[in-house]
């Protein structure tokens, strides 16, 4: 059974989700109302910390495409952090390294996300 987790931190105005476990098929759905909603709760910029992400599907590529062009439309950005060398293959391949801001730390992703 797939198994997402997500936190929440606020640093200023950017909110961190913190994954941890799977996001694919079974998960994706969680992790597009969290992103979506907190976007339309007037959440502009958003880090998503993948450090505990073991595995990602194209539900969960299409479902961080959505929010990042969301947050784009509305003045702000999606970037990402701490990807593990499996997940950033997966990035990679699929060209969304060319579509976010990509951060090897959260303390970076945050400066990134605050300054777009």
């Amino acid at each position: 059974m797939s198994e997402l987790a997500i936190q929440h931190e606020e640093v200023g105005p950017v909110l961190v989700l913190v994954l941890s476990g799977r996001i694919d098929s079974a998960t994706a759905k969680t992790l597009e109302t969290e992103i979506l909603g907190r976007l339309g709760q007037g959440v502009a910029r958003i880090v998503i910390d993948l450090a505990k992400v073991e595995y990602i599907s194209s539900a969960g590529l299409r479902v961080i495409l959505l929010g990042g062009k969301k947050a784009k439309a509305g003045g702000g950005a999606i970037v990402l952090c701490t990807l593990q060398p499996a997940i950033r293959d997966v990035f990679e391949i699929s060209g969304f390294l060319r579509l976010f801001e990509v951060t090897p730390t959260r303390t970076e992703a945050v400066s990134v996300a605050r300054a777009a």
